[in-house]
């Protein structure tokens, strides 16, 4: 079965284990009006967010992540915030392995917990990098490790470093501030670069069809949350057009600017949105 439409059938019949939702520190989009010589850089993993309060593992939306006991048994007993990741465009794969209530010890085998932030610690986010590293060192648990981090010295290093990594796999870049603080929300402190946008919007029903997808979904009719409706077809599996996401089901797509009527161009879906 398609993994992403085992993860559709999975939200329609499992009850979550809800916990405080974490505040967390939020990426800003990238422009290049900055000293990238000022800022770490690292790759931006594809993977599903996981805060760690010092007993469990919690998910951006306030679930409980039901991780085996052995996978976090030697993780520190203070916060961290990381991604919980299986490798390049396995998102929906590891969706579906961390979203079951009972977790499947061979399939979180093969995740990582990717640490690249200490909530509430002090010093800047350089001196931040150093601990981080030192807990990894300390703890030595297989599944805990740290996101690399990289130094750029101009933009031109740092298009060219975007697009090789995107050629190999990658989602794109972050950036953080050597000395920011440690701080939660929306911030300039950490910034987000990919080639090319993305952004939610929200299933309000469905393009029949036609040819090879006669009797499925052709496309979906998606609003934004500005209220600018538009379908997206492209990137969509054979599964999904079968079995499209639920009306309401608040998707992720791609695209290349606006057109002159405020309309995505060239959008293509990614996935269903990390509601987790």
């Amino acid at each position: 079965m398609n993994k992403l439409l085992a993860f559709l059938l999975l939200l329609c019949c499992c009850h979550l284990t809800a916990a405080t939702k974490p505040d967390l520190l939020l990426a800003d989009v990238y422009n290049s009006n900055i000293d990238v010589q000022q800022y770490w850089v690292s790759e931006k993993l594809d993977g599903v967010r996981a805060f760690w309060d010092g007993e469990q593992l919690i998910s951006r939306g306030g679930n409980v992540i039901a991780a085996p006991a052995w996978f976090v048994a030697g993780f520190p007993k203070q916060k961290l915030d990381g991604e919980l990741w299986l490798g390049r465009n396995k998102f929906a794969d590891t969706l579906s392995i961390v979203s079951k209530q009972q977790p499947v010890d061979s399939e979180w085998q093969h995740i990582r917990y990717y640490l690249f932030e200490l909530p509430d610690a002090a010093g800047t986010f350089t001196e931040r990098i150093s601990e981080m590293q030192r807990l990894s060192q300390q703890y030595s648990s297989p599944y805990l490790l740290v996101v690399p981090q990289f130094r750029i010295h101009d933009t031109a290093t740092l298009r060219a470093k975007l697009g090789e990594l995107e050629r190999a796999g990658a989602e794109g870049l972050m950036l953080h501030q050597q000395n920011a603080l440690y701080k939660t929300g929306r911030s300039r402190d950490l910034l987000k670069l990919k080639t090319y946008q993305d952004t939610e919007a929200e299933v309000i029903g469905y393009r029949p069809g036609k040819g090879k997808y006669r009797g499925m979904a052709g496309a979906l009719i998606v609003k934004t949350p500005e209220g600018k409706t538009f379908a997206i077809g492209s990137g969509l599996t054979d599964a999904m057009r079968q079995t499209p996401p639920p009306i309401g089901t608040v998707v992720t797509y791609r695209y290349n600017g606006l057109t002159k009527h405020g309309l995505p161009r060239f959008a293509r879906f990614l996935r269903v949105q990390q509601v987790y």
